[in-house]
């Protein structure tokens, strides 16, 4: 599967809309549409090999400080989708990922979220470590 630039995911993640996750509309509620990314982003370590819990016990934990998302076509309840994730930017202390959320041909939403690598303990900023770095 690639992307409309030609890119290929290096995750896919698929799930079905719930009931619950829909508003009076009908349609998924926008801020759950975060709660798919993060799944996807938590489901992608765990594909690595690396469960995120493992990370975080190794002193290895990230928060998200932006998501630009962009809204092209309601989801609804019961569609299934896919959560892709393009391979990330690499900085010092941060990544940047491209992610996209389909139905099928679809593109429902376009998302680029940047995470900063933290200490769990003291939630400062730390570098990339070496071994996340070669797991993406």
């Amino acid at each position: 599967m690639t992307t409309p630039g030609g890119h290929v995911p290096i995750f896919v993640h698929s799930l079905r809309v719930r009931y619950g996750e829909c508003d009076p509309q009908g349609v998924v509620y926008n801020a759950n549409y975060l709660t798919f990314l993060d799944v996807a982003f938590t489901e992608l370590w765990r594909g690595l090999g690396t469960p995120y819990s493992t990370l975080v016990a190794r002193g290895i934990d990230t928060m998200m400080v932006q998501a630009d998302l962009s809204f092209r076509r309601p989801a609804r309840s019961d569609d299934e989708l896919d959560v892709e994730l393009l391979p990330p930017s690499l900085g010092t202390t941060s990544m940047t990922f491209d992610a996209t959320i389909r139905r099928g041909d679809d593109v429902l939403l376009e998302a680029r979220l940047a995470y900063v690598f933290v200490d769990p303990a003291t939630l400062t900023k730390r570098e990339i470590p070496q071994e996340v770095r070669e797991l993406l």
